[in-house]
This record gives C-alpha cells, sequence and structure tokens, in this order.
C-alpha cells in the first residue's frame, strides 16, 4: 500500500496541505494536492500540489527556484489533512513574503508584518524583466486572488487573454502610426505583458522564445520563411 493509499481525499479528490519551516516551525502555506501531487512529492522529495484554478499539478518553485524540499511528512488522525516540514529555498508566498501568513488581525484591521525577503519585480536582472513578468503572472495562477487581474484573465478563459492581446496590438499599431515615443512604449509594454500571459496560459517560458529568436538570428528573414515551407 502506497502513502497515497493510507489518506482520505475530499469528493474532488483532493487533500489540503500545510507547509512549515522544517527548522523553526513556522507554518508557509497551505495548498491543495491530489494524488498524484502526493506521489510526486514522496517520488521526488520536492513538494508538488495541485492548482484547483488550472486544474494542473504544479510543482512549488517551478517558475520562482523557490522550492520545498520534504524532510517530513505527517498526517492527521482522520488522514484527511498533511503537514508537510520542508527546507525552503527563497520565499513561500508569491508576495515575496517568507510565509503566506504574514499578516495578523487586530482593532485596526489586518496589519503587514515584517518585510519581503524577496523583491519579485528583482528576481533577474533588468535585461530580464520578461522573466521576473512571467515569474509573477504564474505565481497568479497557482495562488488566485479577486484582486489580481492576471486571476481575472485566467479566470475568463482563453478567448479573453486572446482578445486582449488583439486590443493591445491594434493599440500598439495606432501609437505607432502617431510616432508619440511615450505612448508607443507604453502600448508595447501593454503588448508584452499580455503575450506574457497567453505563455503562461500553455506554460511556455520566455526561454522558449529566446530560443527560436537566437535560432533565428543570422538568419535572413526570406531563409527562415523558405525553412518553414
Amino acid at each position: 500500500m502506497s502513502f497515497a493509499d493510507q489518506l482520505k481525499f475530499d469528493q474532488n479528490g483532493l487533500v489540503p496541505a500545510i507547509a512549515r519551516d522544517a527548522g523553526n516551525g513556522e507554518v508557509l502555506m497551505m495548498a491543495f494536492m491530489n494524488r498524484e501531487a502526493v506521489e510526486k512529492t514522496v517520488s521526488t522529495g520536492k513538494v508538488h500540489y495541485y492548482s484547483r484554478s488550472r486544474r494542473k499539478l504544479w510543482m512549488k518553485g517551478e517558475s520562482s527556484g523557490h522550492v520545498q524540499a520534504v524532510r517530513e511528512i505527517r498526517y492527521d488522525c482522520d488522514a484527511d489533512c498533511l503537514l508537510i516540514s520542508v527546507e525552503q529555498k527563497g520565499a513561500a508566498c508569491h508576495t515575496g513574503h517568507r510565509s503566506c501568513f504574514y499578516r495578523v488581525w487586530n482593532e485596526d484591521g489586518a496589519q503587514v508584518e515584517g518585510e519581503k525577503i524577496v523583491d519579485t519585480s528583482a528576481l533577474y536582472g533588468q535585461r530580464d524583466i520578461l522573466d521576473a513578468i512571467y515569474h509573477v503572472i504564474q505565481e497568479r495562477r497557482q495562488n488566485p486572488s479577486e484582486k489580481s487581474y492576471v486571476t481575472s484573465l485566467f479566470s475568463k478563459g482563453l478567448d479573453k487573454i486572446l482578445g486582449k492581446i488583439g486590443e493591445e496590438a491594434t493599440e500598439t499599431a495606432i501609437a505607432g502610426k502617431g510616432g508619440d515615443a511615450e505612448e508607443i512604449v507604453s502600448e508595447t509594454a501593454d503588448l508584452f505583458f499580455h503575450t506574457l500571459v497567453l505563455l503562461g496560459y500553455y506554460d511556455l517560458p520566455p526561454e522558449r522564445i529566446y530560443a527560436e529568436l537566437r535560432r533565428r538570428f543570422g538568419i535572413s528573414g526570406i531563409e527562415e520563411k523558405q525553412g518553414r515551407g
């Protein structure tokens, strides 16, 4: 009998999993696992979760590098909840905080405790800002938030994302016709951003685009098109 066979998954085939720091016991985050996520976590030693919004397995840190190495897995008396002690690399929270539980409620409302340990806007060098933005997009997919624009795009589906790309492409072309440098830069940035959302939808990292451009570099446009034929 495998470990997953001993667990009681809910009607959706999921079990909640709480990750805590193996060193000091700090609770880092809570997410869900399906059977495959449990089996992958056990076999690889790296924590995998199941995204309810994306309906897909994902490994913590697969896009950010902030992986969770398993040190111990416990399950409760009802076998329907996991407690995983991990060695956390970097931040557990997509906001850049060590733990997702960085806010505390008091009479004045929710207060932010502590500072971010990772600047998510600077995970990569400035020349690799596209990678940093892509990282945030993927984190928004894995940790949906009602206040997130990216989450709203993914929740509305592929047609909405494609519609935004078409809209931004048109606005970029209009800006190009107008010749205003600031407007061209602004509209191109919007187009790049929404294109990154499309890449995120299909789990295609920007590196795939970089590789294709490197392949084409030094090849004339005519030769490249003939190569496709």
